[in-house]
């Protein structure tokens, strides 16, 4: 009601913290300003910021008292939006364009990111919603919300699944690097150690209804990544190219040690233009690292429009350096070598280094802190999607988030690589977040622009070349998956 709302603005002015105001309220759309209710909402705040839990989803927040959130601020956590597993394999992409078709590629899918958050808040303005779903419902009824919200919950998959292989590349290596060697032993088997990890830890995180104390993840995975981009430029001027056949892979006082290097210098000239079956990789990879709009209309509310594109302009120029470093320099460093998972490339030079060490577990700490915070929204939109009732179920709660984790963990186990992942959830989620349903959104919904006016032509365009980008890549990339397994099969019978 409305003492309610305004006593939880009172409170907010002084809330520095994460607070949990309630347990159950119920919320109208009438007295509140929200645009659905429910009888089991939990409110927090952070940096008086209201944000209303359902079932411990931050879907958006209702108030801000003016001027606390600051530019700077508001750019890191944008970022932190942004960033995610795909910087690792952007090395990979650059290495099947070439530097300048990358770079290309790069600059792109930057600009239509921006366009596209440029359309996203003209048409909040519009629409009058900051929650994905909510636009999608009022463009298209509940096609449009079922688009929305399946496009989201794919891409929480991918990045689940993508925080997983990290687990199944890395953490082998860590514990071959405390052990010394390894005879094959069950204990250094990516597969086994993502099930273990998903059992004890993972799984019990993703069981709690409460996931606050987890809110710092978002800011310690980014200062991971801005640390492991560090480590990529400073081992760039310390790995010889080209990588010798027989290396011996071990490093005595900081000092590499190898024997026989063979002279393969052609392999560590720099490629401007490359071509492949791999090359239809790099569009995906590039959208599935830029994706970060569903986490846009929440920050905009106490913004203006212009200040906030200028929020996004920052922090997609911040992310584009970022991610150019970390492509160029890794590439440069293996060249045609690099795999998919840039960080895993490393273990073909160091068997144990100790910088590499503290990389490798900060980067796996964060992950796996991160997978039941990822996983959080994907439960809640399974439960809306299935009409479960609002009541709160422990035995639906948890059958959800055993079904989620475990197929995730089959993903993990039986895709062959990450790239796939990186592919496929690249050219089919991404490109619905970033090209078609904000363009369709900013069609459907603002009625002040005429449909031939210029402001719809552009967004029609990019509407169509969002399906290109959707279907185009996904055709070459199952031309490749068939290509590779009737290869395999071929290979196979021939011995």
């Amino acid at each position: 009601n409305k003492y309610l709302r305004q006593s939880i603005c009172t409170q907010l002015r002084g809330a520095e913290e994460w607070a949990r105001l309630s347990d159950t309220v119920v919320f109208s759309q009438t007295d509140a300003g929200l645009e659905f209710s429910t009888p089991r909402t939990a409110l927090y705040t952070y940096n008086s910021v209201l944000f209303v839990c359902f079932d411990c989803l931050f879907l958006s927040f209702f108030y801000q008292h003016p001027g606390t959130a600051s530019f700077g601020m508001s750019v890191f956590n944008l970022g932190n939006a942004i960033m995610g597993s795909g910087i690792l394999g952007l090395s990979y992409a650059m290495a099947n364009t070439g530097i300048v078709l990358f770079v290309i590629l790069l600059v792109a899918v930057s600009i239509f990111s921006l366009y596209s958050v440029h359309l996203l808040l003209k048409t909040a303005n519009e629409g009058g919603s900051l929650v994905y779903e909510q636009l999608g419902y009022k463009a298209f009824g509940m096609p449009g919300k079922l688009a929305a919200s399946c496009s989201i919950t794919m891409q929480n998959i991918g990045a689940m699944s993508s925080y997983l292989y990290i687990v199944k590349y890395e953490l082998p290596i860590v514990i071959q690097a405390f052990l010394g060697k390894s005879d094959g032993e069950w204990y250094t088997n990516g597969d086994y150690l993502v099930l273990i990890v998903s059992v004890i830890i993972i799984l019990p995180l993703s069981l709690l209804k409460n996931l606050g104390y987890l809110g710092y993840t978002s800011g310690f995975s980014l200062l991971c990544m801005v640390f492991f981009l560090i480590v990529v430029i400073y081992k760039k001027f310390h790995i010889p190219c080209p990588l010798p056949d027989d290396f011996i892979n071990v490093t005595v006082n900081g000092v590499l040690v190898h024997l026989n290097t063979t002279d393969r210098e052609g392999t560590c000239t720099p490629k401007y233009f490359v071509f492949n079956s791999q090359t239809v990789y790099a569009v995906p990879i590039l959208t599935f690292a830029f994706v970060c709009h569903p986490a846009i209309l929440p920050m905009y509310e106490d913004r203006s429009r212009k200040k906030m594109q200028g929020v996004a302009n920052v922090s997609f120029l911040a992310m584009f350096v970022m991610y150019l470093l970390a492509a160029l320099f890794g590439y440069l460093t293996f060249s045609d070598a690099v795999e998919p998972e840039l960080l895993h490339t490393y273990s073909k030079v160091y068997k144990f280094d100790v910088v590499l060490l503290i990389v490798r577990l900060a980067v796996l700490t964060a992950v796996t802190l991160t997978v039941p915070v990822v996983l959080f929204p994907i439960r809640t939109s399974v439960n809306h999607l299935l009409g479960a009732s609002k009541e709160f179920s422990w035995i639906r709660h948890v059958i959800i988030t055993f079904t989620l984790l475990a197929g995730v963990n089959l993903l993990v186990i039986f895709v062959p690589t990450i790239r796939d992942i990186f592919g496929f959830i690249g050219a089919s989620a991404a490109a619905m977040l970033i090209f078609i349903l904000p363009s369709a959104f900013y069609i459907k919904l603002v009625q002040k622009e005429p449909l031939r006016s210029f402001q719809k032509i552009g967004a029609c365009l990019f509407l169509a070349s969002g399906f290109l980008v959707m279907f185009g890549c996904m055709s070459l990339i199952i031309m490749d998956w068939i290509h590779n397994a009737v290869g395999s099969e071929a290979h196979g019978d021939g011995h």
